[in-house]
C-alpha cells in the first residue's frame, strides 16, 4: 500500500514539474516578442525603433527578473535603455542604467515603496519619444506600493495588506482596494508617461477577464470605482480595522482611478505572454503520457478552501467511472480565512491538510501548489497528499486539526516529506491542483 501511494506520490509530482518546465517565461517570450532590422513587433504591433532615443522598462512581480532578462536579450545591444526591476532575484544585466529592487511578498518592504518611487521618477523623465514597457506578473501588487497619501507609514501599509490577504476576500477584491489606496496601481503609473507609446506584457495569475487586477493593473485601465472599493471594506469588516492614516485619507475622499478611453492609454498595447490555462495544458499532455483520462475543472477559482476541498474531492470521486487510471486538473486560487496567530502555511498548504482532515479514500492523490514556488509565509510551494498521509501523522504524533485550525500546514507537511519544495521559480501562473484516482491502488 505504501508503496503504491509514493508511486501515486511521485506521478502527482511529476505532472506538476514538468507543466512548469514546459511553461518558462523566456520561451513565452520568444514566441510573441520579435526584434529585427530596427523594427520592435510584440502583441501584433510593429515599432520603429529608430523612432523612439530610448526604452524605459518597468518590470515587477515574481517573474520580473527572467521577464526583464528574456525581452533585454532581444533589444539592440546599442539601445539606450533605462529599467527599473523588481523581482525576488536580481536581473541578469546589472549597470547604471538597470535599478534592482527586491520588494516584499506577501508584504511589502521598503524596498517595494523605494521601487515605486524610482518608478514613478523614471517614467516621468524619460524622453518624449521614449518607448515605456511595463513587464507585470503575479506578486507585482506586494512588490510594489506608494500610498496615496504622504503620512501612511509602511507599517501602516503592511497592516492593510495582511487584513485584505486574510479576510477571505477575492484577489479581484483585494486589489481593487489596493487600486484606490496607490500611486503607482490601477492604471496610474501609465497615467505618469503620458502619451508615449506603451507596451504591457502580461504573465498572468489571475483569471482571464480580470487582467486589470494583475498586480493591481499599474499599467492598465481600471474597471473597479471607489464605490467598489469602499463596498470591499464594509462587506469584509475591514473598516474600524484599517490604520488610523488610511482612515484619514479615504473620508478626505479619494479620485477614481483612470478608465478606459482616458489618453493615457490611446498609445497602449496589451498582451499576456502567459496565463494559469498554459500551465494546466502541459499538466494534462503529462498526465496522459502517465496513462490518465484528463478532466479539467476551474469552477471553484476563488472559492473557500474548504468549499474546494469538498466540490474537487466529491468530483473525483464521480469521475471514478472515467477510467482506471483519472487526472482531475482545478487552476486559480482558494481564499483563507487567517486565525490572530498564525503559523507557517499557504493557501495550497491549507487546502491539501483540509483535503487530510476530510478523509482520502485509498486510491486518491492531492497536490496544490503555487507555479512561483512559495506558498504564504511557508517555505514549500505546496504539498502533495493521500490515504496514507493521516496515518504517517498520528505515527509521528501530529494531530491534523491542531495545525489546521493555526493555519501551520506547512509544520504538518514537512516532517512527513509531503512538503513540495523547490524555492521561486521566476514564474507565477497561479496555483495548480492535481487529484489522482488510481482503480488498481484499491
Amino acid at each position: 500500500m505504501f508503496e503504491q501511494a509514493e508511486r501515486r506520490r511521485g506521478e502527482a509530482r511529476e505532472i506538476f514539474l514538468r507543466a512548469l518546465d514546459c511553461t518558462t517565461v523566456r520561451a513565452a517570450v520568444e514566441r510573441n516578442v520579435r526584434c529585427e532590422g530596427g523594427v520592435l513587433r510584440v502583441a501584433g504591433r510593429t515599432y520603429e525603433l529608430a523612432r523612439h532615443r530610448a526604452i524605459c522598462v518597468v518590470s515587477v512581480g515574481k517573474a520580473g527578473g527572467s521577464l526583464f532578462d528574456a525581452v533585454d536579450a532581444l533589444l539592440p545591444a546599442e539601445m539606450r535603455r533605462t529599467a527599473v526591476v523588481v523581482a525576488p532575484a536580481r536581473p541578469a544585466r546589472m549597470d547604471a542604467e538597470v535599478q534592482y529592487f527586491a520588494g516584499g511578498h506577501p508584504e511589502p518592504n521598503a524596498a517595494s515603496m523605494e521601487a515605486a518611487r524610482a518608478a514613478l521618477e523614471m517614467v516621468r523623465q524619460c524622453g518624449a519619444d521614449a518607448l515605456v514597457v511595463f513587464l507585470i506578473s503575479g506578486g507585482a501588487s506586494a512588490m510594489f506600493e506608494l500610498s496615496l497619501w504622504d503620512d501612511v507609514t509602511l507599517a501602516d501599509v503592511a497592516l492593510l495588506n495582511r487584513l485584505l490577504i486574510g479576510c477571505g476576500a477575492s484577489i479581484a477584491e483585494v486589489n481593487c482596494v489596493r487600486k484606490h489606496l496607490s500611486r503607482v496601481k490601477g492604471g496610474r503609473l501609465a497615467v505618469v508617461a503620458g502619451r508615449r507609446e506603451k507596451v504591457t506584457l502580461l504573465v498572468s495569475d489571475v483569471p482571464e477577464d480580470a487582467l486589470d487586477s494583475l498586480g493591481s493593473g499599474p499599467s492598465l485601465a481600471d474597471r473597479s470605482t471607489v464605490a467598489d472599493c469602499l463596498g470591499v471594506l464594509e462587506r469584509y469588516g475591514l473598516w474600524e480595522r484599517l490604520p488610523a492614516s488610511i482612515r484619514r485619507g479615504v473620508e478626505a475622499g479619494m479620485e477614481e482611478t483612470p478608465k478606459p478611453g482616458h489618453v493615457a492609454f490611446r498609445s497602449a498595447v496589451t498582451t499576456v505572454l502567459l496565463g494559469n490555462e498554459s500551465v494546466l495544458e502541459q499538466a494534462g499532455a503529462v498526465a496522459r503520457r502517465l496513462g490518465y483520462v484528463v478532466v479539467v475543472d476551474n469552477r471553484c477559482d476563488d472559492w473557500s478552501c474548504e468549499d474546494a476541498a469538498k466540490y474537487l474531492l466529491a468530483r473525483l470521486e464521480a469521475l471514478r467511472g472515467r477510467g482506471r487510471k483519472v487526472c482531475l486538473l482545478s487552476g486559480g486560487e482558494v481564499t483563507v480565512r487567517l486565525p490572530e496567530k498564525v503559523g507557517v502555511g499557504g493557501r495550497n498548504l491549507q487546502f491539501c491538510l483540509y483535503c487530510v482532515a476530510q478523509g482520502l479514500a485509498e486510491g486518491m492523490t492531492v497536490l496544490s501548489a503555487g507555479t512561483d514556488g512559495v506558498d504564504g509565509n511557508s517555505p514549500a510551494a505546496g504539498a502533495v497528499v493521500d490515504g496514507t498521509t493521516r496515518a504517517r501523522g498520528n505515527d509521528s504524533g501530529l494531530d491534523v486539526q491542531t495545525f489546521l485550525h493555526g493555519f501551520d500546514a506547512y509544520s504538518y507537511f514537512a516532517p512527513l516529506g509531503d512538503a513540495i519544495m523547490m524555492g521561486p521559480t521566476g514564474n507565477n501562473l497561479r496555483d495548480v491542483r492535481v487529484l489522482l484516482w488510481d482503480e488498481d491502488a484499491r
